[in-house]
């Protein structure tokens, strides 16, 4: 059976430019919400996904495969990959366009396992904007950043505004979040280190 690759992105597109306030390359990207299942860190089973800013309009992020993330014996579970992706995408969309934004569609090709104790090496680029849309995509690595592909994804992300969540979310999970940031904002107006 041949497959027929549709051209990507699928529409005409703008350029992605990265937000003047968006974190430098080098920057390795914080913990956005803690009770985040890819990146936050108060879920013990989460992927627990580190990204760092790459050049131009790439991050890269990385995972270790745990027992708790495997589907059959031994091997990382499909829907978690595509998970770890929707992290890694996400993590690229908002950190370097400092919009808010959300999944629209997540395409994943599996091209070979991901084994329970190996490290998955993402990396992430802006393929371009049309509008709303923005399009993402990226391949993991197995093992090293030049390792063999193992898995590869794109997105349509959907900027949105912040009333999506406000309208849709918990509103005790926004408290919590809305905390959080208050006190990191408070932390940051004591560093007086350059």
């Amino acid at each position: 059976m041949s497959r027929i690759s549709q051209p990507w992105p699928p529409v005409e597109v703008e350029p992605a430019t990265v937000h003047p306030e968006a974190p430098r390359q080098g920057s390795h990207l914080g913990i956005h919400y803690g009770e985040c299942f890819g990146c936050g860190d108060e879920i013990e089973a989460g992927l627990h996904l580190h990204s760092t800013v790459g050049e131009g309009t790439t991050v890269y992020s990385k995972f270790t495969v745990t027992s708790a993330h495997q589907g059959a014996p031994g091997l990382a579970h499909g829907g978690l990959l595509a998970c770890a992706f929707d992290e890694a995408l996400g993590a690229t969309v908002g950190n370097l366009l400092r919009r808010p934004a959300v999944t629209g569609k997540l395409e994943t090709d599996f091209l070979r396992p991901v084994p329970v104790g190996s490290t998955l090496y993402i990396a992430t680029k802006l393929d371009g904007v049309a509008g709303r849309k923005i399009y993402v995509s990226a391949d993991g690595r197995l093992g090293a950043e030049d390792g063999p592909v193992a898995v590869r994804a794109r997105a349509l992300f959907v900027r949105v505004e912040f009333e999506h969540f406000s309208t849709h979310g918990d509103p005790e999970a926004l408290q919590k979040l809305a905390a959080a940031h208050e006190k990191a904002e408070r932390a940051r107006e004591w560093d007086i280190n350059p």
